[in-house]
């Protein structure tokens, strides 16, 4: 995992989270972005996961 990135982002009531991560593709050795919507203490979770 070479870069992370969480943006703050507000609809309605809810707070929620955008939280991009690289990573290494199996297949090809390529680098690729997740991306993922989710509530902000979720986001730790999200970008310890390999």
């Amino acid at each position: 995992m070479a870069k992370k990135s969480v943006a703050s982002l507000q609809t309605g009531s809810k707070r929620q989270t955008k939280a991009i991560k690289m990573v290494k593709s199996e297949k090809s050795g390529a680098y690729i972005f997740v991306e993922s919507i989710m509530a902000p203490e979720k986001v730790n979770e999200f970008l310890s996961k390999k």
